[in-house]
């Protein structure tokens, strides 16, 4: 679109249904490459794409022709494809409904993306829920406990 100017970075958050840990070691680091290449095929700027077992971090430089939505959603129905025709899991793989996003600044890039890409040592330390608990609370949204992703500890 001629003459719109955006600078607009996008956290997006995400788990596989029934938080099962079956994002194994032997395909995750090209799970996240093929998520970053859905990112830049829609026209958008990965900067960051990590995650643990049960969840995947994805965070990106977003134009405004494009919704959090659609792009969310064909991550999601293109990664599940993608899991699934390679045959990585035992069964038919599916990410959870839903997802969290959150928006920084361009001077926060810098304390946001190290802390996706260090996913396997935060953990150690702060399960999933307690993680993503504290994302909403600390972006001040507000939620309702029901609709949240399913947790399994």
């Amino acid at each position: 679109m001629a003459n719109t100017y955006s600078q607009i970075s996008i956290q997006v958050v995400f788990a596989v249904k029934g938080r099962e840990n079956i994002i194994a070691t032997n395909f995750r680091d090209r799970l996240h490459e093929y998520i970053s290449g859905i990112i830049t095929g829609n026209k958008q700027k990965p900067l960051a794409v990590n995650g643990w077992k049960d969840h995947v971090h994805t965070f990106f430089g977003m134009e405004p022709s494009l919704s959090i939505s659609d792009l969310v959603r064909d991550i999601k129905s293109g990664s599940s494809k993608w899991i699934n025709d390679h045959g990585f899991t035992k069964r038919k793989f599916h990410w959870q409904e839903g997802f969290g996003a959150f928006s920084y600044s361009k001077s926060q890039r810098n304390s946001v993306i190290p802390y996706i890409m260090k996913q396997e040592e935060h953990h150690r330390r702060k399960t999933f829920r307690e993680e993503y608990l504290g994302m909403l609370q600390k972006a001040e949204i507000d939620f309702d406990e029901k609709y949240l992703f399913e947790f399994y500890e």
